[in-house]
């Protein structure tokens, strides 16, 4: 009787806790807040309402300053670019604001006003490698690492693909293979390959909007959200994906699960003997010649958020980004295998992707951690719940950035028409 008391009070505890730190609803939509006039923890010391701390920071706008300095929220490691030259990005500048297109309701609409009404904070585009639009909506915003959230998953996808391709790790081997220490949970019987493209079954609900969903004890365990009182579950990463049972048939379909990311994240470190940051530093931060250190957030005992915890500016994206483009050449440099960036372009089944229930993403599949859009240019892309993302168009030679802090937790709020605004601008550098 006195734990059910207890799991009550608990409950209770987290769904007051949400109310105050999560988004509002896609239909109490918050007017597009400008960092510039807000004054978050300006003063010395902040008080009151301008303290951003990880009790808030899921707040709107609160999450405008936050998503830009995370360091100051929660724990974190450097990825460094090193000291070499910086890779300058040729720039052959247009100005792109005024180009109209139809948007998903069948009405007019610039491309100016597609980044106001999707909460945008960056937005860069590449065409044949040179920079040719570049907006920022903050100031210090393209100074500054931006939260990445499921983009980190893609870097994490790649890494895995390129260890594919060195002989270091099998995709067709069971986890514990790697990790023995997952012979007990819902990885026991799974392939890396299920893994990587999310098709392993476990018991976990990733619901950002239900405060009785799995999704809130993962991130009490890694650190993201402040726990409740008397909170006796997991304290960190790899004590709760222990913990995880399995639920149904792996490979069965694709269901979007964060946590495969972070049992990729492991398996990748267990390879290599690297920390992820490590890896990320001296295979392509340092190797790209990026202007900015990046970094990842971790928790309480430094393991990194594998699925959602990387912060990096715009200009260093766009740099990756024409390196995947490319095949995995970048500056005269070989950074990754061919073979592995082809392998993520030829995309998954887009019938399994169909159990995911996403059908504001029609046509796509999910595979080594990256979205395929199966289109007539063979573009495919990285995303983070609040509007981060990297979209590759090989067909157009185009690669864009965009990065943004919208206040409604889940990519459906704005996909359908930024996939609009993707094919404008496509068309536009066409032109």
């Amino acid at each position: 009787m006195e734990n059910a008391k207890t799991r009550m009070i608990v409950l209770l505890v987290i769904f007051l806790t949400l109310l105050t730190a999560l988004p509002v609803s896609s239909q109490q939509l918050p007017p597009r807040a400008s960092l510039d006039d807000l004054d978050y923890m300006i003063q010395f010391p902040p008080t009151g309402d301008k303290i951003v701390n990880i009790s808030n920071y899921y707040k709107y706008p609160q999450m405008v300053w936050a998503f830009q300095h995370m360091r100051e929220i929660a724990r974190s490691k450097n990825i460094s670019r090193g000291a070499g030259p910086v890779y300058t990005l040729p720039v052959a500048e247009r100005n792109l604001d005024d180009f109209v297109f139809e948007d998903d309701k069948g009405q007019k609409i610039t491309l100016a006003e597609w980044q106001k009404r999707t909460y945008t904070d960056a937005l860069v585009v590449l065409h044949k490698g040179k920079l040719v639009y570049e907006r920022y909506y903050h100031k210090g915003t393209a100074e500054r690492p931006h939260l990445l959230y499921s983009v980190t998953k893609s870097f994490t996808g790649l890494l895995a693909s390129q260890l594919i391709q060195e002989g270091t790790l099998d995709p067709n081997a069971l986890v514990p293979t790697y990790v023995p220490e997952l012979a007990a949970s819902a990885w026991g019987d799974m392939k890396v390959q299920d893994v990587l493209d999310m098709t392993g079954a476990v018991k976990f609900r990733e619901v950002y909007t239900d405060f009785t969903s799995d999704i809130f004890t993962y991130s009490f365990a890694m650190g993201s959200l402040q726990a409740p009182p008397n909170y006796a579950g997991p304290k960190t990463i790899c004590d709760f994906l222990t913990s995880l049972e399995k639920g149904g048939e792996h490979g069965a379909g694709f269901v979007y699960r964060t946590i495969h990311s972070d049992v990729l994240g492991w398996i990748i470190s267990r390879i290599t003997g690297k920390h992820f940051a490590d890896l990320m530093s001296e295979r392509i931060w340092q190797k790209l010649g990026m202007e900015k250190d990046a970094y990842i957030l971790i928790d309480p005992v430094g393991t990194p958020w594998q699925g959602s915890g990387l912060c990096a500016t715009a200009r260093d994206l766009a740099r990756f980004a024409e390196m995947v483009r490319r095949g995995g050449e970048l500056n005269g440099q070989r950074i990754f295998a061919k073979e592995a960036i082809d392998e993520v372009r030829k995309g998954a089944d887009p019938e399994k992707f169909k159990a995911s229930g996403m059908t504001f993403r029609p046509g796509y599949s999910y595979h080594n951690q990256w979205w395929v859009l199966h289109n007539a240019d063979g573009a495919f892309e990285a995303s983070g719940i609040f509007g981060q993302m990297i979209h590759i168009n090989p067909g157009a030679e185009m690669v864009i950035v965009k990065l943004s802090s919208h206040p409604v937790p889940g990519a459906g709020f704005t996909h359908p028409l930024t996939l609009r605004a993707w094919e404008a601008l496509a068309k536009a550098v066409r032109q």
